[in-house]
């Protein structure tokens, strides 16, 4: 495995102006190319200790055999050297934004003498017009039959256009109205390249003018006692309406924009574009991709503008508009490189309010699901869940595969409300019915509470609950260990577990492990997850297992961690609103929680209940008048305050 520190270049021989650098493996292939405002702070980054590098940075710099670079005058200029040469090379540690299936889109082949409608998937052509994508090929076939009545254009392949040429006779499409049937002649090339372009017009927003157009249209064959021309001119306003009510308004002022949201974890990240045109929703599309190193959300947003916008064809691929969650340190030139791409000036913004912020919430969710599903499709699959199982136990060096995990977290905030979380996996699989939840007692000299103090202590109650549900003699024929025999229901913690995960690093996993030894537990494995890089920790161990990134003993070691986690945080957030909760309301005697609840939803605060009278809060139902003065009273209190907050 090659040292980075045999490659690094000669102090002072790397300048620090702009450019971009590429990575070669010892046969020369270039594996990475990145950029850079300043090309020397940035490449030193990649010569730090290896260990304090991203888990996926580390296998670049140890795979490379060098690197070189070239200078350039400007970011734009970097930015567009970078995208000729991640085109070129095809990098494999460069992050590549891959469908997660292919999106169909509604094209037409403006480089024909008769331009087509068309279905169409895969790479984008030259001279080809795309809109969506859409989630579904039926949807783009559904709206094209609605339109075809108002822009009788030409969807036949060239194979039925020149048979229909040949013989004379038009198609289906053509003798019920839906063609214009050029093929005949029944047009000229110019007649149908104007209706085709009046289709492209309405598909790329501009409805409204065209809705207006046809209602004038009509309006006015009516007056002139044209009344079949007005007719079908009315039933073609009622199938462009119907057209339009499958892609609702989102945004009212007309906004061309695209709206990019990510979910991410340390591993990969989800993306989810919605397009909006003309203030509808025109598509979307949705990735999960690899994060090469530690990127942050703007890094995200740089890659992914890069790829999204650099290799279609087309100024309408790139929007007036992106809506982005953070902006990158390149966001002056990323928007100068997109304007030269679309023609003309693209903004790039975060939004803040209002109904395009409103938008990228919900951009955002739908993000978050998309990397939930990837992350349990894998869950679903026998085979999958038993490989990670034995994965597991092969790098931990376990006897067996580890069939019960159980996982521990811990959550508080300096030292308040400390709750810790335990969630069991059986064979792969949540076994919500096994969680436990802990409320930390603390430490019996008084001192604080630190996270390794409190798991500690889990581990004790965990482990002692476990020789108390054992039996302490043989169990008659007949009965199973761990069952009660009179409820013939599992007693709780009566099963002990293969495996042992706490979060964190090598400090909580030593901790623990010295408690287990403590107890007696012998027969239990025990490792730590870290967030940072997903290391994996064993006990006593200096270096931690690296475990690869595609592998399913580390998604489901992620998986059992981030349920733990999740666990834990929510009971913590229950006890700390329930403390936040508590008013002076709870002083007053013979003031249960009913009636406190129908004083705080009649008055809506504690501050307008002071504020009141003893008459009008006598009136809420349920409160006498001695009941109110005693409310005032504790509310007005000097230890309380006029407001009562405490």
């Amino acid at each position: 495995m090659p040292d980075p520190s045999t490659y690094r270049p000669a102090p002072g021989t790397i300048p620090d102006s702009p450019g971009v650098y590429r990575f070669r493996d010892p046969a020369g292939r270039v594996i990475y190319v990145g950029k850079a405002k300043n090309l020397r702070n940035r490449l030193n980054s990649y010569f730090a200790d290896v260990w304090s590098l991203h888990a996926r940075t580390q296998q670049m710099v140890t795979t490379a055999a060098g690197v070189d670079w070239v200078t350039v005058g400007t970011e734009v200029e970097a930015l567009q050297l970078e995208f000729s040469w991640i085109k070129e090379f095809d990098p494999r540690f460069n992050v590549k934004y891959r469908d997660d299936k292919s999106y169909p889109f509604l094209a037409v082949t403006l480089d024909e003498e008769f331009p087509r409608l068309q279905v169409m998937r895969g790479a984008k052509r030259k001279g080809v017009r795309y809109f969506g994508p859409y989630s579904h090929a039926w949807a783009i076939r559904e709206t094209l039959d609605l339109l075809l009545r108002v822009f009788p254009s030409r969807t036949c392949s060239a194979g039925v256009f020149k048979r229909a040429h040949q013989i004379g006779r038009p198609c289906l499409l053509g003798d019920i109205g839906k063609c214009s049937a050029p093929c005949v002649g029944r047009v000229s090339p110019e007649e149908h390249r104007a209706i085709v372009d009046d289709f492209c017009d309405f598909m790329g927003g501009r409805t409204e003018q065209f809705l207006k157009r046809v209602e004038r249209e009509m309006l006015q064959a009516s007056e002139e006692l044209e009344f079949e021309r007005a007719a079908r001119l009315r039933d073609d306003l009622v199938a462009l309406r119907r057209a339009l009510e499958k892609q609702t308004v989102v945004l009212g002022d007309g906004t061309d924009a695209d709206l990019v949201a990510f979910a991410e974890d340390p591993l990969e990240a989800a993306v989810q574009v919605f397009h909006v045109r003309g203030g509808r929703v025109r598509g979307q599309r949705g990735w999960v991709v690899e994060k090469v190193e530690d990127l942050t959300t703007g890094d995200l947003v740089h890659h992914f503008c890069r790829q999204m916008y650099g290799e279609q064809e087309g100024e309408t691929d790139v929007p007036r508009e992106l809506l982005v969650p953070a902006l990158p340190d390149d966001a002056d030139a990323l928007a100068d490189w997109l304007s030269e791409r679309r023609g003309s000036r693209v903004s790039l913004r975060v939004p803040q309010r209002g109904d395009k912020k409103s938008l990228m919430e919900t951009v955002s969710r739908n993000a978050s699901e998309v990397l939930q599903r990837h992350k349990l499709r894998r869950a679903g699959d026998l085979t999958t869940r038993n490989k990670a199982l034995e994965e597991i136990a092969e790098n931990l060096g376990m006897d067996g595969v580890p069939l019960r995990i159980e996982c521990f977290d811990v959550s508080q905030i300096q030292g308040t409300d400390v709750v810790a979380s335990m969630v069991v996996f059986e064979d792969g699989l949540e076994r919500k019915s096994e969680y436990r939840r802990f409320i930390i007692r603390g430490n019996p000299d008084g001192s604080g509470m630190d996270d390794l103090s409190a798991m500690a202590e889990v581990m004790r109650r965990r482990f002692a609950r476990v020789k108390t549900d054992q039996p302490a003699e043989p169990l008659p024929t007949g009965e199973l260990p761990g069952i009660d025999p009179l409820t013939g229901k599992a007693r709780r913690f009566a099963y002990p577990p293969q495996l042992i995960v706490v979060d964190g690093g090598q400090p909580q996993v030593n901790a623990t492990a010295e408690v287990l030894a403590e107890m007696g537990v012998t027969d239990v494995a025990l490792c730590g997850l870290a967030k940072r890089l997903e290391e994996v920790w064993l006990p006593a161990d200096d270096f931690p297992v690296i475990l690869p990134r595609t592998s399913e003993a580390l998604y489901l070691l992620q998986r059992v961690r981030d349920e733990a986690h999740r666990f834990a945080i929510t009971f913590h957030r229950q006890r700390r609103s329930k403390r936040m909760t508590e008013s002076a309301l709870d002083q007053v005697a013979g003031l249960g929680e009913v009636r406190r609840k129908a004083l705080l939803r009649h008055f809506g605060s504690l501050k307008r209940i002071a504020e009141a009278s003893p008459e009008e809060i006598a009136a809420v139902p349920g409160i006498g008048l001695r009941t109110a003065e005693s409310v005032l009273t504790a509310l007005r209190s000097p230890e309380t305050g006029k407001t009562g907050e405490r």
